[in-house]
Formats: C-alpha cells, sequence, structure tokens
C-alpha cells in the first residue's frame, strides 16, 4: 500500500477511537462537546509545538535541496478556519439531530462535494468505478448509522450538518490544491496553525459551556483528555494532511470513512454495544469501497491526477487551480 494512502487509513482509524473516548469523557464528568474541542486543540497544539522546537535546530544545520515553497499565514489560517467550521458545526449538528443524522448528512454529504468540486474547479472525473466505490461507500455508512432506527431529522441540524460537510470538503479540496502546486508546506506547520485557530474560535464558546469539568475521577478524565489530543487529533491530522496533499481528493474522503468503521468496532469490543445486522452489513460495504479505492489508487501511474482526458481514473491533466481529486476521497 502507498505510504500516503496508509497514512490515510491510520488516521481514519485514529479519528474513530476519539468518539468512544469522549463517550467515556461524558460518563465520567460533566466536560460538555465545545470544551472537549475546545482540549482537544488546545491540548494537540502544545504537544505539535514541542515537535517542532525539537525539530528547528536540526533542519538549520542540513543543507539539502531547496525546499518548497511554502504556504503563506493567509492560507493557513484560512485552512485553520475551515477546520473549526468543520469541527464546531458538526457538533452542533449533533445537539440539534442526534449523532446518527449529524454523521450521516456530515460523511456523506462531504464526499459528495469533494467529487463535485474537484470536477468542476479541477476537471477531475470520478468514471464509473469511481462513482460505483462512492455510492456503496455511502450506502455502507448509511447502513451503520442509521441501522439502530429512531432517529429524527430536525431542518436546523441537517443544516449544521451540511455546513460542516462544506467545511471539510473545502479544507480536504485546498489541502490537495496547495498539494498539487508543491505549496502544502509542513503537515507539522498546518496541522499546529489549524488546531491554534480553532482553539481561538472554541475558547469564548467553551468557557460559556464551562471549561473546567467537575469530576469524581480526574486521574481518568486527564488521561482521556491526553489520549484524545495525541491520538486522533495531533496524530491523525498530521498524516491526514501529509496524505490529502497527495491522494485524489475524493479518494481520500472515502477511506477516512473508515472512521465509523473503526468507531463501530471499538464499540462493540470496548463499550460493550450489541452488533447488529446492519452494523455488519455497513461495516463490511465501507470496507469494500475503500479497499477498491486504495487498490486503484496504487495502481494509478506515478504524477497523474486523473482530471480531463481519457475518463478512466488517472488519465490527463490538471484543471485550473490544481486541486482534491474525486475518483475516490475524506472526512472528519
Amino acid at each position: 500500500m502507498p505510504k500516503h494512502l496508509l497514512y490515510l487509513v491510520v488516521a481514519g482509524a485514529a479519528w474513530g477511537t476519539a468518539g468512544a473516548a469522549a463517550s467515556l469523557l461524558f460518563l465520567a464528568s460533566d466536560l460538555g462537546p465545545l470544551a472537549l474541542s475546545f482540549w482537544r486543540c488546545a491540548g494537540a497544539l502544545v504537544l505539535l509545538l514541542g515537535a517542532l522546537a525539537v525539530r528547528r535546530p536540526r533542519r538549520r544545520t542540513a543543507r539539502s535541496a531547496p525546499s518548497a515553497p511554502r504556504p503563506r499565514a493567509g492560507s493557513l489560517i484560512g485552512t485553520g478556519l475551515l477546520f473549526t467550521l468543520f469541527q464546531a458545526a458538526y457538533f452542533e449538528a449533533v445537539r440539534e439531530t442526534g449523532l446518527a443524522v449529524g454523521t450521516v448528512v456530515t460523511l456523506g454529504a462531504g464526499p459528495v462535494l469533494i467529487a463535485l468540486g474537484a470536477r468542476y474547479w479541477m476537471g477531475e472525473r470520478l468514471g464509473r468505478g469511481g462513482v460505483a466505490a462512492v455510492c456503496g461507500a455511502l450506502a455502507g455508512l448509511a447502513a451503520l448509522t442509521l441501522g439502530g432506527g429512531g432517529a429524527e431529522v430536525r431542518p436546523a441540524g441537517v443544516g449544521w450538518a451540511l455546513a460542516s460537510a462544506a467545511g471539510y470538503a473545502a479544507m480536504t479540496l485546498r489541502t490537495r490544491a496547495l498539494g498539487r502546486r508543491g505549496a502544502g508546506g509542513d503537515p507539522l506547520v498546518t496541522t499546529a496553525w489549524s488546531l491554534l485557530v480553532g482553539a481561538v474560535c472554541l475558547l469564548p464558546l467553551a468557557a460559556l459551556e464551562g471549561l473546567v469539568p467537575h469530576t469524581a475521577q480526574p486521574v481518568r478524565v486527564l488521561w482521556l483528555l491526553v489520549y484524545v489530543a495525541t491520538v486522533p487529533t495531533a496524530l491523525a491530522y498530521v498524516l491526514y494532511f501529509t496524505g490529502a496533499a497527495a491522494v485524489r481528493a475524493a479518494t481520500v474522503s472515502v477511506i477516512m470513512l473508515i472512521e465509523p468503521v473503526s468507531a463501530a468496532v471499538i464499540a462493540v469490543l470496548v463499550l460493550g454495544e450489541r452488533l447488529t445486522g446492519p452494523v455488519v452489513l455497513g461495516t463490511v460495504l465501507l470496507l469494500t469501497a475503500v479497499l477498491a479505492l486504495i487498490v486503484a489508487e496504487g495502481r494509478r501511474p506515478a504524477g497523474v491526477d486523473g482530471a480531463s482526458g481519457a475518463g478512466a481514473p488517472g488519465g490527463g491533466g490538471e484543471g485550473p487551480g490544481g486541486g482534491p481529486v474525486p475518483a475516490q476521497s475524506a472526512v472528519m
């Protein structure tokens, strides 16, 4: 498996553990979702700043080929704002219309928006295989998240979920566009800026909700907060930005749908939830779509982005502005 695809698979699996950690945090304390998001961003930012500080001296002494152009501060802030929209709007969607509907609309709309954006702004085509894989992934997602029944659809929640999906899609397309121009920059720096912007934007909302959790299990809460900041945030987003800059955007968004699969497996194995038919069906459909896209991406000739041209995946040049590639793609 190409390393950039492996980065995305690991990132998606790590994201899937965040939901289980959050559930345990909510059970052990009165911490709210916005406060958790703030601490997630702030904690991961501290870790990445430490990593950057340790790494800097090595770069100053090394003499190597000229580095790729660095993204401007405005570009990094823009990515951070999209990251914040993606995160905050998702939690609002969950609050308004529930976890199942909020998740299926956000994760389901993301690949579609990315595919459309890459097709019309960058001239990239899905091809029949890509369309089939996306449809299979969406069907699996619906079975996985809505199979339990009892979901209630509320217009306000759906609106927030679509806003979250739009933020996610724009972030993925922007990352891929910069990567195609060779201006993706250092994934550590990009992630750190995104977390900084997210922490600043979330701080006032988190303060209103309550920043300091009240709990009878402070050690457990602290451990869970450290885990959420480290694995599904600092590590996962560095891997995500690395992979998303090198892999077609639509491929990214579908591969990242491994997140709900990871979350479902953890829910059954760790949280003791019951394994149902819809969960099995959804997992099989999602994994099949992800594996199909990984195989297709692995066979794609190096340097081919799958833009306009022969219509098959990997056939042609780049669209205007060079951006994410939809023949296969990613989410939260």
